[in-house]
Order: C-alpha cells, then sequence, then structure tokens
C-alpha cells in the first residue's frame, strides 16, 4: 500500500467518508500484522512509515475537504459545546480510523516516547482541519473555554471557604484576590497532564467566584535540594514525563493553550445571556520567583501585570527540546520585538529580570520581601471596574480571536509532527543520559 492506493476524493461527503474509512481500515489491518515499533526491522519499519504516511495523506486531503461538515456533523449543527476530546471520541464512531481511539491513545500512552507508533499526528491533522475552517474553528475554541465539570463541583465549596486543594496546585482567596500556587514539588513546577488538569481547574474557581476581583499566579516554595525553600515560578515542560512518554498532545499540548491559558486571556464562556456578548474574566497576575522556563516564560505573555523577583530570568528551551514553545511564535515578537524573539526562541537566549530587555517580559522587579506588597498593589489597581472593559479592547488589537485560531491550526500539526519526530526522541535520549550519569530508562 502506498500513494497509488490512496481514494480519490470529491465525490460527495459521503462517498468520500466511506472511501476513507474502508482506506483507513486496510491500513489499521497492515500495521497490526506488523510487530510493536520497538521490535520492528528495518524493512518492516520502511513498511509501516509507508502505510503511515499514506493513511496520513487521506486523513489530511479529508478534514482539509469536509472539516466543516465533520464538526456539524458532531455537535448537532453546532448546538452541542463539544470540547476537543468529546470530539474526538465521537469522531472514532462515525470515521474510523480518522483518529486514534481512546483505547488506542491509552495503548501509546503507556510506551517511553521513542516507542510509540505515533497516532497523536493523526489527532494533529483533525484539529488543524477544524480549526482552519472558520465555524467549526471558533466553536471549538469557544467550546474549550467552557468550565470544567471538576471546577463546578469545587465551586461551592471554594465559595464558601475561600481555598480549595487540587494536589499539585492550590486557590486561596484573601480580600477579593485568589492566588494559585503551583506545587509540583519534585520537578520545579515543571507543567505534565496532570499539572495542566488541576490549573484549568483553578483557573475555572478564580474566573467563577463572585468574591474574586483578581487572580495571581505563583510558585511554591520547593523542597529539591538546590532550591530547598525557595519559590520557583516554573521549569517548563516536566523532560523526563515526556521522555517516559507520559506528556500527550491533547491533554498536554492543545489543552494548555486552548484551555487554562486561554481562559486567563479571554475568560470563560457560560450560558448566561446578556445585550452585552462579555465572558466571565478577571484580570490575572504573575509573580515571578527564581525562574519562568520554556512554558514558565510563555505564561508571562499573557498576564495583565507581572512582578518578578531581583535576579530572576527567564529563558525559551524548547527548540533545544525538539519542540515549539507553546503560543509564544504568536506572542513574544509583539512582547520583545522580533530581533529578542527569534533569540530566545532559536538560540534560547536568557533574559534576566531588570535588564533592557528583561522590561519586556515583565512590569516589576524587587527584592523578595517586596513581591507580596507589590502584588497587592497591583490586585488594587487592576480592581478597578473599567479594567475589564479595556482588557477586552486591547485583546482585540493585539490577538484577534481569529489569529489565535489559526496560529493553534498549525499549531496543532507541527507540534505533533515534532512530537514523533526521531530528532525528538534523540533530544531526549542525550537529556535522559545527562541527566541519570549515562544509564537508559
Amino acid at each position: 500500500m502506498g500513494i497509488d492506493d490512496t481514494p480519490a476524493l470529491g465525490r460527495g461527503f459521503e462517498e468520500d467518508s466511506g472511501a476513507v474509512t474502508a482506506f483507513l481500515s486496510r491500513v489499521e489491518d497492515e500495521l497490526a500484522a506488523l510487530p510493536p515499533k520497538a521490535e520492528r526491522d528495518p524493512d518492516q519499519r520502511r513498511a509501516a512509515d509507508t502505510v503511515t504516511d499514506a493513511a496520513r495523506l487521506v486523513r489530511r486531503r479529508f478534514v482539509e475537504r469536509h472539516a466543516g461538515r465533520v464538526h456539524a456533523e458532531l455537535t448537532d449543527g453546532g448546538r452541542a459545546p463539544l470540547g476537543l476530546h468529546d470530539l474526538v471520541d465521537q469522531a472514532t464512531e462515525l470515521w474510523p480510523g480518522l483518529v486514534p481511539t481512546k483505547a488506542q491513545r491509552e495503548r501509546e500512552r503507556v510506551l517511553p516516547q521513542a516507542d510509540k507508533e505515533g497516532r497523536e499526528v493523526d489527532l494533529g491533522i483533525f484539529t488543524w482541519g477544524l480549526l482552519r475552517d472558520a465555524t467549526a474553528g471558533e466553536h471549538l475554541v469557544e467550546s474549550m473555554r467552557r468550565p470544567t465539570p471538576q471546577a463546578m463541583v469545587a465551586l461551592p465549596a471554594f465559595r464558601a471557604t475561600g481555598f480549595a486543594d487540587l494536589g499539585v496546585v492550590t486557590v486561596r482567596r484573601v480580600d477579593g484576590v485568589s492566588e494559585v500556587t503551583l506545587l509540583n514539588l519534585p520537578f520545579l513546577n515543571a507543567e505534565d497532564d496532570i499539572v495542566v488538569a488541576a490549573l484549568e481547574v483553578a483557573v475555572d474557581l478564580v474566573l467563577l467566584d463572585d468574591a474574586t476581583e483578581v487572580g495571581v499566579l505563583r510558585g511554591g516554595a520547593m523542597t529539591h535540594p538546590r532550591y530547598a525553600g525557595r519559590r520557583v515560578f516554573g521549569a517548563g515542560i516536566n523532560l523526563t514525563r515526556l521522555y517516559q512518554g507520559e506528556i500527550s498532545l491533547l491533554d498536554f499540548f492543545l489543552s494548555r493553550e486552548l484551555g487554562y491559558i486561554n481562559k486567563i486571556v479571554r475568560g470563560l464562556v457560560t450560558d448566561r445571556d446578556g445585550w452585552l456578548p462579555e465572558p466571565v474574566e478577571k484580570p490575572w497576575i504573575a509573580v515571578v520567583d527564581t525562574f519562568a522556563i520554556g512554558g514558565g516564560a510563555q505564561l508571562l505573555l499573557v498576564f495583565d501585570h507581572v512582578v518578578a523577583e531581583r535576579g530572576s530570568y527567564f529563558t525559551l528551551p524548547a527548540l533545544r527540546e525538539g519542540i515549539i514553545p507553546g503560543a509564544a511564535n504568536l506572542r513574544l515578537p509583539g512582547a520583545a520585538g522580533p530581533r529578542l524573539a527569534r533569540q530566545m526562541i532559536f538560540r534560547d537566549r536568557r533574559v534576566d529580570a531588570g535588564t533592557q530587555e528583561g522590561w519586556s517580559l515583565c512590569d516589576e522587579v524587587v527584592d523578595t520581601d517586596e513581591l507580596a506588597g507589590r502584588t497587592t498593589a497591583a490586585a488594587v489597581a487592576l480592581a478597578d471596574p473599567a479594567v475589564l472593559a479595556n482588557r477586552r479592547m486591547l485583546r482585540r488589537v493585539e490577538e484577534p480571536e481569529s489569529r489565535f485560531r489559526e496560529y493553534m491550526a498549525w499549531y496543532a500539526l507541527e507540534q505533533a509532527r515534532l512530537l514523533h519526530s526521531p530528532d525528538l526522541v534523540a533530544n531526549l535520549e542525550r537529556t535522559w543520559i545527562t541527566r541519570h550519569g549515562g544509564g537508559k530508562r
């Protein structure tokens, strides 16, 4: 099977659907006849690559042509506000093979990154198709901004007590300011699937809580010997989890950008209806202790005010790791200028708070004992009732929703490809060997 065996499309949605699912079924049969990826010889790897590439071409052509119809079928013509997880699960039933099933994703999840079949690339193609379609993409982005079920369950207790313990994240409200504290202590507040899920619930709670006027994100005090007792904002992506195959395209890369980060930027979508279609949003402050590496530095680009500890610094090592630094490619050139953006993204340039370059990523640089006071002062200023309207108007100029949606479409495709590339695996192997004294896995 190869490119010459791919079905010709263009005969209408129903006929194309049948031809595509039949072809993808044959692909699955051919892959099932091969040993697992880790056990394949060179010829078997080439055979797998041939049928996999052919299948991806068919998926891309299908969603390129029919994404709008696919989305309409899955959402009852746009009436059901389905997020990406639900869309994927339902698509596996209507068009088998178009995206990986939940069982296939779970089987891949327990494998080291090097041994995965790379089915997440198919998910990236599917997401790309939906997001690049204006109607489907707008509906999907909006649906991803709805409150999580976990937050709705936790909300009554948070409203009553002003505190929520979400494991690796806590939320505490004091005098109208709710501080989200990241506590992934073994990994210096690096993010993984679990952290992303907890942060989204925390952001939802802050936004839904009527007694909260301003949200704050800060890292907690570490137990790591090198930073014991010191707060750390964030160490980026959890490379140990990535090496072990436990960082997913859906639950980390896509849910992070379309979920909690976009909720910080644009607020929550709820069912409330009024003459002014405004989201449920709050101003946000970031407090940077020690460093904001990778994803931590990406986050600074969406906050309304950033207070940084004197001596802290920011870096974006994603390219060195073999991936794309979230939406930093979209946001950093506007914040820091195109030259510094390229230096940070392409060369992992370190930017120190308090330097000329550092001021593009933060608003204040103060001594450690001043962080709390300056955060409180910033929160008082941001609680002004006119802030939210001005925030919405700034957003329309700085990052229109259509621009964000188009970026995320290509991000889904490119990040999926990189996530399962030989270069990423080689980078992870080198990092793992360096950190663990030459040992493997």
